[in-house]
């Protein structure tokens, strides 16, 4: 990824983090727009980048419209063949349809997910993955 737009998109978390707590949803609204737009501006080209997506999904408030945009992210982390961002993308999806009642389409996520990571680092996030689907499977 190109580090100047890696530097944008992690400044951009820094500001949408402190507007939330701030609870000035006039700047966060702001900061999220030009994150859009980034994102956008960058869509198919060779600056294009599955973090790009992933963040501005992450500050979506819009449960379903986040889901889309992380099926986006996820796209974007299969082209690059990336099995860390394909497994916290599919694990961020998988929380998401939970929240929204589809549990069926969660686990679809999860399972898809635990593949993904067999041969990532982060072992907190394998556990989670594992723990929530184990938990879905049981319930």
């Amino acid at each position: 990824m190109n580090t100047k737009i890696y530097k944008k998109v992690l400044s951009f978390t820094d500001d949408l983090l402190a507007a939330a707590q701030e609870q000035n949803q006039a700047k966060f609204d702001g900061y999220y727009s030009e994150l859009k737009q980034l994102c956008e501006e960058h869509e198919n080209t060779d600056k294009d980048h599955p973090v790009q997506w992933e963040t501005l999904a992450d500050f979506t408030d819009d449960l379903a419209l986040a889901v889309t945009i992380y099926e986006q992210a996820l796209v974007k982390a299969e082209a690059i063949n990336s099995k860390d961002f394909r497994s916290s993308i599919s694990y961020s999806i998988a929380t998401l349809k939970v929240e929204l009642g589809d549990k069926t389409g969660a686990i679809e996520q999860l399972e898809k997910a635990k593949i993904s990571c067999n041969k990532i680092v982060d072992k907190e996030l394998k556990a989670e993955i594992h723990d929530l689907l184990e938990e879905l499977k049981n319930s």
